[in-house]
């Protein structure tokens, strides 16, 4: 499957313009306040989203620590570092990983790391 098939679950990091423009670029997303975990840990986010197979989408480290070390199940992260204020700077982050096309095998970790211009990619599939 690719990354971003799944519905995504939007972390509250996640501003709410990034939200607004992948809808509408076609993407499932959901914010986690619209489905009443603001607020909540990062814990039952991660449960929440993995009994349903959405992908977390998130700004947070903490999720790839549960999954990894943890070993907390989950269906799959994209982890978008490094957080970013200006929302365009995220939006640009995904239509970058939407337009590679990534193949994954779930549950994955994908880390997509923007430094001085360059995007690298990291997944960690089928764990």
């Amino acid at each position: 499957m690719r990354a971003l098939d799944s519905p995504l679950l939007a972390d509250e990091n996640i501003h709410p313009k990034v939200i607004a423009a992948l809808s509408a670029r076609g993407l499932a997303v959901t914010s986690v306040a619209e489905v009443g975990l603001q607020g909540r840990s990062d814990r039952e986010i991660l449960a929440f989203s993995h009994a349903r197979q959405w992908v977390v989408l998130t700004h947070d480290r903490d999720f790839g620590l549960l999954s990894i070390r943890e070993r907390q199940p989950y269906f799959g992260i994209v982890y978008l570092r490094p957080g970013h204020i200006d929302p365009e700077f995220v939006i640009e982050m995904v239509e970058f990983l939407v337009a590679k096309d990534l193949e994954v095998l779930p549950p994955f970790l994908l880390v997509a790391e923007r430094h001085d211009g360059a995007l690298r990619v990291r997944i960690r599939s089928g764990a």
